[in-house]
């Protein structure tokens, strides 16, 4: 390397140096450690190095302050995080997708071990079997609730979930149409759209009526050509969608149903299986994981066992070794990164491990009494919620006249963000705006009840709007 740097190193005046030298802000080297590595490529200057890119590439500057010290951008971080309001000094109806549940103080205990904390992804599973041996149980416990064969070892997110599910449909159907339902998650909806553009997929969207698919538009509109319909259950309003019917529609065309699911309510509500569901996907976010702004979650794959094979991201099984003792093992492995790309089912990777591990921490912990009791409390107190706000408060009514778990739709007398700028003031979240989301208005406000909303909360919150609507 040095005789190579010796032989190449051209003449550089110190005036062409400071040229083309500058001083670059937040990069660590100094004009000395440029100079020797331009020295040893054998070029005169930055602009040399860099004279394959476009000039008009090339010719800008950077909108940047002037760099701070360690305890100055300290103290401004510091600033920032005292405006957030924890969800803990807040009384908070939101949901949605993301809710502010209960999480034992056992999960954050094994998560924060050492051994699971810092692991990486489980490549090499003769050193990795307790991480295994946690995803294994993760994608069992998935499976007791969903009702399904077999299930992964956790993707991304719900959402990712959701277009991984539609793609699997795909290819096993060997068709490229997907219908989904406009009142799914629109995050979700987002990502359908994205991924079936960059995929030359032909995706269509199913309108809802009261709250739930529009069957006699679903009948019209699903054919010999779909790969599957993609519902929620419950819907992004809360609904309980008739998945039953939904389901023999689309199987009568020879396609697929999918169905976003949320976790908690299947404490209550008829398995996936049972109601007809091939592929049961969803975010587990609710279940010992923190809202976290909006992520990292986790979401979860399900399915049927005759689809098994089309199952994207990692499964974990169970087997033996050659002495006869049980063995956790990573198996039908169908990523690219395993196999020839194009035989593989997807090119996601990632296993949020950690998520997953707060999901199964949690499961284990309620159980099924538990879970169960959650889901009740839950359920009741959002009906009283819904109950109280329709009878006691002078044109607010429920948006939809369907069966609803724990989160519905309200339309109120004004402008839903006039509702949440004047109860913000007083640290009460009443619910997420729809305005601007398809298929809802600007006067309908989500809200969501979980068992953090205790009964003096619910009831201070409809006398908050009492007084707001008179």
């Amino acid at each position: 390397m040095e005789t190579l740097a010796k032989k190449s190193k051209p003449e550089i005046s110190k005036s062409k140096f400071e040229t083309f030298m500058r001083p670059i802000p937040y990069l660590p080297h100094t004009n000395e450690d440029r100079r020797q590595m331009l020295d040893f490529l054998g070029i005169n200057s930055m602009d040399d190095l860099l004279k394959s890119i476009p000039k008009e590439l090339r010719d800008f500057e950077l909108n940047l302050p002037n760099g701070k010290s360690e305890i100055e951008i300290t103290e401004e971080f510091r600033k920032l995080s005292n405006k957030n309001v924890s969800l803990t000094e807040q009384i908070s109806f939101c949901g949605g997708g993301v809710y502010h549940r209960y999480i034992p103080s056992v999960v954050g205990e094994i998560l924060s071990k050492g051994e699971f904390y810092t692991a990486y992804t489980p490549y090499q599973p003769e050193v990795s079997q307790g991480t295994l041996q946690a995803i294994y149980e993760f994608q069992s416990l998935i499976c007791n609730l969903t009702g399904m064969d077999a299930a992964n070892a956790s993707v991304y997110d719900g959402s990712t979930a959701v277009i991984e599910a539609a793609l699997m449909s795909c290819r096993i159907t060997k068709r490229k149409k997907i219908l989904v339902a406009k009142n799914i998650n629109p995050e979700a909806l987002q990502v359908c759209r994205t991924y079936s553009w960059g995929l030359n997929l032909e995706l269509k969207f199913v309108d809802f009526n009261n709250g739930v698919v529009d069957l006699e538009k679903l009948k019209s509109q699903v054919d010999e050509e779909t790969a599957c319909l993609v519902i929620s259950y419950p819907n992004f309003a809360g609904c309980i969608e008739p998945v039953s019917k939904i389901a023999e529609i689309v199987h009568n065309k020879g396609a697929l149903l999918v169905s976003n699911i949320e976790l908690i309510s299947l404490a209550i509500l008829k398995s996936p299986r049972d109601l007809g569901i091939d592929i049961a996907v969803g975010d587990g976010q609710a279940l010992g994981n923190f809202s976290n702004y909006g992520g990292p979650h986790v979401g979860f794959i399900s399915c049927l066992k005759d689809l098994v094979r089309q199952l994207p991201g990692r499964i974990v099984g169970l087997t033996k070794d050659v002495e006869g003792k049980r063995a956790f093992t990573l198996t039908l492995q169908t990523r690219e990164q395993h196999i020839r790309r194009e035989h593989a089912t997807s090119n996601i990777c990632t296993n949020q491990s950690l998520n997953a591990l707060a999901v199964l921490v949690y499961l284990a912990y309620m159980g099924p009494h538990g879970l169960k009791r959650v889901a009740e409390i839950s359920l009741n107190r959002a009906h009283y919620l819904a109950e109280k706000l329709t009878k006691n408060i002078k044109n607010c009514k429920l948006a939809f006249n369907t069966p609803f778990f724990n989160e519905f739709v309200l339309e109120i007398p004004i402008n839903t963000s006039k509702l949440i700028d004047a109860l913000s003031k007083e640290n009460i979240l009443p619910g997420l705006d729809l305005n601007g989301i398809d298929g809802y208005k600007t006067n309908q406000v989500l809200i969501s009840v979980t068992e953090m909303n205790s009964m003096e909360q619910v009831d201070y919150f409809v006398e908050r709007l009492k007084k707001l609507f008179l």
